[in-house]
């Protein structure tokens, strides 16, 4: 009898030790359904910049309206406003000038894709501090 009842108690014990994991796998399930859920409705886009023309083919690139307001940013972050080279200082100036000549014009952006992020978003403060509401950024010529 005192064999049965240490094999007993052995018995508990073991058994006592052993955690429940389906709480725990109901919980991931869950949350992997969430996810599954979820990852549709996440847009991510990604957009490919055109290159910049080098200064000597600029020329080669189509312009529809001789009076179009055309910025372009090479990849050393050099900007150019209608072929003319700016400063960051000068831009916002140049665009308020140009503003007041063309009030319609609505200002194309030719960005490299190897020059910063920094370069555009100084082109587009400026552009909307000048006054444009819109601006088209040109990706592919």
């Amino acid at each position: 009898m005192r064999k049965r009842f240490l094999k007993d108690t052995f018995e508990e014990e073991s058994s006592d030790s052993l955690m429940n994991l389906t709480p725990l796998i109901d919980v991931v399930f869950v949350v992997l359904i969430t996810f599954i859920m979820i990852a549709p409705l996440l847009k991510l886009d990604r957009i490919e910049l055109a290159p910049a023309a080098t200064e000597k083919n600029q020329s080669s690139i189509p312009i529809q309206n001789r009076n179009c307001i055309t910025i372009r940013v090479f990849e050393d972050d050099h900007i150019t406003i209608n072929s003319r080279g700016v400063t960051e200082k000068d831009l916002l100036a140049v665009l308020i000038s140009l503003k007041k000549n063309n009030p319609q014009e609505i200002p194309r952006l030719f960005h490299d894709k190897k020059a910063t992020f920094g370069a555009y978003q100084i082109v587009k403060n400026a552009v909307e501090t000048a006054g444009y509401d819109e601006m088209d950024i040109i990706l592919k010529p």
